[in-house]
């Protein structure tokens, strides 16, 4: 499975901005897709992810409200909407997959992901 995190770049606060990350793979039945950021100098943390068989989702609490994870089946394409985007989301956003479909408590565990790709830059500005 290859992804590549695409659609970052430069806005400003309380602005919008769409990530999308699109995978080779042309089955995703069973997969999960999460988005993880990492702003300078910290960890890596969870964002939100999909459950790509009953479009289960979950979210961080920094972004819940704000961000919008979504999916396109016949593109084998997934979105992460970014609205009211604030300084602090500032960040490396990389999308991921699992050939597994997680339960919520899992959604957010890095180590559950199998596949990750290569990360898109947002920066918002003040």
């Amino acid at each position: 499975v290859q992804l590549q995190a695409s659609g970052g770049g430069l806005v400003q606060a309380g602005g919008s901005l769409t990530l999308s990350c699109p995978a080779s793979e042309p089955t995703f039945s069973s997969y999960t897709m999460g988005w993880f950021r990492q702003a300078p100098g910290k960890e890596r943390e969870f964002v939100a992810a999909l459950r790509w068989s009953g479009s289960t989702t979950s979210y961080a609490d920094s972004v819940k409200g704000r961000f919008i994870i979504s999916r396109d089946n016949a593109k084998n394409m997934v979105y992460l909407q970014m609205n009211s985007l604030k300084p602090e989301d500032t960040a490396v956003y990389y999308c991921a997959a699992t050939g597994r479909g997680l339960i919520l408590s899992s959604m957010p565990l890095e180590r559950m992901y199998d596949y990750w790709g290569q990360g898109t830059l947002v920066t918002v500005s003040s």
